[in-house]
């Protein structure tokens, strides 16, 4: 388990030591510290870092399936409050330097 902290969160990396499924090399949780105002003492769960084919890494954000007319679709938890796409790529390399740091260690 690695923890990696930062100003307002740390992320706290879960090795997937069951290797299933394939691919998913860990969970990631992001928890806020104590200077997150309203948001301190509470954890974000539901990231996961895994492999790509490519040999890269990729990070999946917390989302929720639902089902519409027999078609399963997913609807992503965390996403940008405004018109800024790259807003997620902060935590995304946030979670990749924590598990590249576990790595490392091992």
């Amino acid at each position: 388990m690695s923890k990696h902290t930062g100003e307002l969160v740390s992320v706290k990396i879960i090795p997937n030591a069951k290797g299933s499924p394939p691919g998913k090399l860990a969970d990631a949780e992001v928890v806020f510290e104590a200077d997150a105002g309203p948001l301190s003492g509470l954890k974000l769960i539901g990231f996961s870092v895994w492999e790509r084919r490519d040999g890269g890494r990729n990070v999946t954000f917390p989302a929720r399936q639902y089902s519409v007319n027999g078609e399963r679709r997913s609807f992503a938890l965390l996403r940008p409050s405004g018109e800024d796409r790259g807003a997620q790529e902060a935590i995304r390399e946030c979670i990749l330097d924590a598990y590249n740091r576990l790595e490392a260690a091992s």
